[in-house]
């Protein structure tokens, strides 16, 4: 939804290359990892808004989502979980949950998180809570980690800001995005 153009300089005032080629490199970084993922670049929609600025634009960016899901009609929606600790991965997630409830349709949704809000203990009271509600489910990908693997390395932007923001190796980082079960939480 966003364009990632400020990845570098408002986590460690790196401003060049600019955040106009950062946005620029961001979106082939995307296009390269769908392709190995055999997702034809047509069906890859950017919806550019500028990174960090998805809550003051929910109504442009719900509008443009009901008209994508109106024209797919999707029988299961991936998007951000509530909690996730991105402010536009929040946003996202509000945007998304509103154009399903406008379009009242019914496709199976899951949701992911990347970085929870509470990421030091926000994960183990979710596990605690989902003993009762029951929202949390597991998909085997073990198959898939070597495809998995070759699309996460195309988002060298990405992998080198969470380098630097741990000041160490991107190694161990990396392999928190290629587990052989993905986590979601889930609604029916």
């Amino acid at each position: 939804m966003t364009d990632g153009r400020f990845l570098l300089i408002k986590s460690f005032q790196i401003d060049d290359p600019s955040p106009e080629q950062i946005k620029a490199i961001r979106r082939c970084e995307v296009l390269r990892a769908t392709k190995i993922l055999s997702v034809p670049e047509q069906n890859v929609v950017f919806l550019d808004f500028i990174d960090g600025t998805l809550g003051e634009n929910k109504k442009t960016a719900e509008e443009k989502v009901i008209a994508i899901m109106e024209k797919l009609q999707p029988s299961e929606v991936y998007f951000p979980y509530k909690r996730d600790g991105h402010p536009d991965h929040q946003a996202a997630n509000s945007i998304v949950r509103r154009a399903v409830e406008k379009l009242n349709i019914k496709p199976a949704v899951y949701q992911y998180t990347i970085v929870h809000k509470f990421a030091r203990f926000g994960p183990i009271i979710e596990s605690f809570l989902s003993i009762f509600k029951r929202n949390r489910g597991y998909v085997d990908v073990s198959e898939f980690l070597p495809l998995k693997k070759e699309a996460v390395e195309e988002y060298k932007c990405e992998l080198t800001a969470i380098s630097l923001r741990q000041s160490k190796s991107h190694s161990k980082d990396f392999k928190k995005f290629l587990k052989k079960k993905e986590m979601f939480y889930m609604e029916k």
